[in-house]
């Protein structure tokens, strides 16, 4: 026989999933507190992980053990974020915001620059060589990547040789965002495969006779 824990637990997994589902028909109440249950223990979860691995370790005991007091400097601006919810106090998150996006910027660009912009680069101007097959993509990349940039180049108007070129940029724009949503709905349809294969599994495994 199935533990009585197990058998409970996977009734709920069963049920909570039901009730995500059934937002393919229509919103309902179910949906909302399907919703609000995932979304209430998936903060209760990450608040208790964030605390034990990051505020105790390198708050806390840098304080008491190392006497370290320059932490309460990004303790302080962390919870200048959190004052957010108070519509008074709001005004302190700007300041923690706007050293936060600077400093992520100064370090982020650079990386950026190097590790994509650059080789990206690189890749579009290669000399054409090694066959026909090669030189194509090479070619249809350089094409994109010009009337992409034209698109996104405002200071002429989209008119006559302009036009068609960025008209052709919005064509690649399509087909890169077509991509990347169906590799997004590929990824969703695994996670629904995954979730079928947990309530078929979970039956088989423990007989139909068991769970009714």
């Amino acid at each position: 026989m199935i533990p009585i824990g197990e058998l409970i637990g996977t009734w709920i997994a069963v049920g909570l999933t039901l009730m995500m589902f059934s937002f393919i028909y229509r919103d309902n109440p179910a949906f909302k507190f399907g919703e609000h249950l995932y979304l209430g223990i998936s903060v209760g979860y990450y608040v208790n992980i964030q605390y034990w691995n990051v505020i105790y370790p390198l708050v806390i005991q840098a304080m008491k053990q190392q006497h370290n007091y320059w932490v309460l400097i990004p303790t302080v601006l962390g919870i200048f974020i959190l004052l957010r919810v108070v519509p008074s106090l709001g005004w302190l998150s700007r300041m923690a915001f706007a050293l936060y996006i600077g400093g992520f910027a100064g370090y982020s660009i650079p990386y950026i620059v190097h590790s994509l912009l650059l080789p990206q680069l690189s890749q579009t101007l290669q000399p054409y060589s090694g066959g026909f097959g090669p030189v194509v993509n090479q070619v249809i990349i350089l094409v994109a990547v010009f009337s992409t940039l034209v698109y996104f180049f405002f200071s002429l108007e989209h008119r006559k040789t302009v036009g068609a070129i960025s008209r052709l940029g919005i064509v690649f724009i399509m087909v890169s965002f077509g991509a990347s949503f169906g590799y997004t709905v590929m990824g969703r349809i695994s996670l629904l495969i995954g979730r079928f294969q947990f309530i078929l599994e979970s039956f088989a495994e423990g007989g139909r006779a068991r769970f009714w």
